[in-house]
């Protein structure tokens, strides 16, 4: 299952959704947390920012960072300045 903009998902949301895999299934969890939309979350209470947090420490788990945009040099600027 691909799991995308995760970003906007609460820690509640994140983890009823983590909780309902089944055996032998896979889970890719996407976001960036600088695009999130919601008006009351920022980096610090988002659902994967918790989920990778968490994760991190179990071999059952993996994170990657891309430290470049790929969308346009604008989106990429409005990520970071507004």
């Amino acid at each position: 299952m691909i799991l995308d903009e995760a970003q906007n998902l609460s820690t509640h949301e994140i983890k009823t959704i983590i909780t309902r895999m089944g055996d032998n299934s896979k889970l890719v969890i996407v976001g960036d947390c600088q695009q999130i939309d919601v008006p009351y979350m920022d980096f610090a209470s988002s659902g994967l920012t918790h989920v990778i947090e968490r994760f991190k420490d179990y071999d059952i788990a993996g994170h990657i960072t891309l430290r470049k945009g790929e969308r346009s040099e604008l989106a990429t600027l409005a990520s970071e300045i507004l």
